[in-house]
């Protein structure tokens, strides 16, 4: 049985139709056979940007029996979900749609595609979003509590007597892959149960965390689990596993710093050596920087990003003898894995820490590996490369968007000489500009290196007959 449900994706097109293409497969499996999607591209068609007041993508509009019937801006899963089952009557008004309840292969799908969405954005790995509403106590309780034990399980009850199937799911699995959890009754708690959604982004329970990063909830932990990723996701961690009979951990050495690496052989051992010698800044990741393939890879080559250092990297997906032997050689157990000139510094807690007390940038400078210009100095240079600057997609004899084009053609018909940067040859600076001006979208156009504002603000100034005047005072 089909809804006569339609709904129409505006979207703005990155890499051809890559984004705009996950954004459909989200949809897909939310809405099944329920929706009939029809994707838009904003820019191409600003008709229909300018009807439906579209001023951020992607953007979703609803429509029932022929009528809109409900709007979002941006592309958060939780919000996608609930907009879904609310058109299609699946849920209670105000009541927050589980992903169990859209199909089983709604939670790992939506997962990937949204890190993938977040990755483009500029956003930060998914769960660690915006925990605004929240008080600084709140925030600071619900951390401590997300960090209490390796693995953390927030349920409905308890593992010995959960109140729910979700939840008893949940706790099943973990049982079967023999760890040890802690957990969190948030029918004991109506702070926590609530402050939870807002901190973690996620709306539903049980949510499983390991080692302070929500992995998710009970459909995710099931796929991951069948497919055998959630085992070596604990693996990777340093999870101890809890033996059957004695009921205490068995030893896996998860102590860091490099010791007599017994057990592996000295051609072995030679290689690793030499690979964690290849660069002063070495990372066993998985994935390559470009496209890592876990959160807590990402999170490291970010920071060094942010860091300016150059470095050198490893995919550890790739080879499984140096995967294993390296966790024997350095007496560490999971990855990413950080050496700076061949020692040790850890795995993305660690770093992060570093990087947030200041001492990551003083261990560098202490082993002598400088960092490049920091990003802000980057961007300060090239918004002060010339006394108008053009941040757009594309060039001035070749725009890549609609926006970008009316700001050029703007600025050519007022008369105004101008410096233009392509963001779309630098996904650094097109990331860093929009934490560095508070400024999500693109075209930017800057005078003297102050913002002007996007296309509106340069299109109003022009008819206003005041953009000349703005960019010569």
């Amino acid at each position: 049985m089909s809804l006569n449900l339609t709904c129409e994706v505006h979207y703005k097109t990155i890499g051809k139709y890559k984004r705009s293409w996950k954004v459909v497969q989200v949809f897909a499996v939310l809405t099944d056979d329920f929706f009939l999607i029809l994707q838009v591209e904003a820019e191409e068609q600003p008709e229909i940007s300018e009807a439906y007041s579209v001023s951020a993508v992607p953007y979703f509009v609803f429509f029932k029996d022929g009528k809109r019937v409900d709007t979002l801006e941006g592309a958060d899963p939780s919000s996608l979900a609930n907009k879904v089952a609310k058109v299609a009557g699946a849920i209670r008004p105000g009541e927050p749609a589980a992903p169990a309840s859209l199909g089983m292969a709604a939670g790992p799908t939506i997962l990937e595609t949204v890190q993938e969405l977040a990755k483009d954005n500029g956003g930060s790995q998914f769960g660690s979003q915006s925990v605004s509403g929240l008080s600084d106590g709140l925030k600071k309780s619900l951390q401590q509590l997300v960090n209490s034990h390796p693995i953390m399980l927030f349920m409905k009850g308890s593992p010995e007597s959960p109140k729910c199937g979700f939840s008893q799911k949940v706790v099943d699995i973990l049982k079967k892959e023999k760890v040890k959890i802690g957990s969190f009754d948030i029918l004991t708690d109506n702070e926590v149960r609530e402050g939870l959604k807002k901190f973690s982004n996620w709306p539903t329970y049980p949510q499983l965390y390991c080692k302070g990063e929500l992995l998710g909830g009970c459909d995710i932990i099931i796929a991951m689990h069948d497919s055998g990723e959630l085992g070596e996701v604990l693996r990777d961690h340093g999870i101890d596993i809890i033996d059957s009979e004695t009921g205490k951990s068995e030893p896996d050495g998860h102590k860091g710093g490099i010791v007599q690496s017994s057990g592996l052989s000295a051609a072995l051992s030679e290689r690793i050596r030499g690979l964690i010698n290849s660069g002063p800044v070495m990372l066993f990741m998985k994935g390559k920087p470009d496209e890592p393939r876990c959160g807590f890879s990402r999170k490291v080559v970010d920071i060094l990003k942010q860091e300016n250092v150059k470095f050198e990297s490893f995919d550890i997906l790739s080879d499984d003898e140096v995967r294993q032997g390296i966790k024997v050689y350095s007496n560490w157990s999971s990855y990413p894995q950080l050496y700076i000139k061949g020692e040790l510094i850890g795995g993305s807690d660690i770093v992060l820490e570093m990087q947030k007390s200041g001492e990551l940038q003083k261990v560098l400078a202490e082993k002598g590996v400088s960092s490049s210009e920091t990003l802000e100095d980057h961007l300060k240079r090239v918004i002060n490369s010339s006394p108008v600057m053009l941040f757009m997609k594309g060039t001035v004899d070749s725009p890549k968007c609609g926006f970008s084009s009316k700001v050029v053609n703007s600025l050519k018909e007022e008369g105004v000489e101008f410096g233009s940067f392509d963001i779309l040859s630098d996904d650094v600076v097109r990331q860093g500009l929009k934490t560095y001006s508070n400024w999500p979208t693109f075209p930017q156009l800057y005078y003297k290196g102050e913002l002007i504002g996007g296309c509106d603000i340069v299109l109003e100034l022009r008819n206003n007959g005041e953009l000349k005047v703005t960019l010569s005072e």
